[in-house]
């Protein structure tokens, strides 16, 4: 029981660092302005992490690399965590290749999970208050992603079903994504 609660609260902790990381890569990719109330926090949040990883890995070419690093470093420690907790033991040298195949995984996880979250808050924000302040950030962060499936599927009149469809092919892939995790790491749990 030790070892679940353990696993939950490492579950927790590091989906979250690792959210955060993405989004501020994300933040980037989609040039919101760095004066943003939710850019300045997700910065002050990750910039113990992605600061000294910026003197390694620039930034280049529109993509913050090292959020990206700094969120597979994350996910290889949450993996390694997640061995000495369910076995107790050290992890074994041959397993190194499959952890990082594992954490790559795990990156695209969460950031799955980002694309779900930020679309759910969307659609219900569209419903209960259209103006809340923080819509236009949502707008910005999710433009991308469904303006794709708004141009491939057909108009429904003021019906918009895109953010379903994303809904639906984020599961899926997050389901695709936990079996490759599983096959490179199998003490990840499905």
């Amino acid at each position: 029981m030790i070892g679940e609660i353990l696993r939950f609260l490492l579950d927790v902790g590091f989906t979250l660092i690792g959210a955060v990381l993405l989004a501020r890569a994300w933040l980037q990719a989609v040039k919101l302005h760095p004066f943003n109330p939710i850019a300045q926090a997700v910065y002050q949040a990750t910039n113990w992490l992605v600061t000294p990883l910026r003197r390694i890995v620039p930034t280049g070419g529109g993509t913050d690399w090292a959020s990206l690093l700094g969120a597979l470093l994350v996910a290889i420690l949450y993996l390694v965590l997640i061995w000495l907790v369910s076995t107790a033991s050290m992890l074994p040298v041959k397993l190194i290749p499959g952890v990082i195949g594992a954490g790559l995984a795990t990156v695209g996880r969460w950031a799955l999970n980002l694309i779900i979250w930020l679309t759910l808050i969307q659609a219900v924000l569209s419903w209960i208050n259209p103006m809340a302040t923080i819509m236009p950030v949502l707008r910005i962060l999710t433009a991308p992603l469904l303006e794709p499936i708004r141009r491939i599927m057909p108009s429904l009149g003021g019906l918009d079903l895109s953010a379903l469809v994303l809904l639906i092919l984020a599961q899926i892939a997050i389901m695709v994504l936990n079996r490759i995790t599983y096959q490179l790491f199998p003490v990840f749990v499905l």
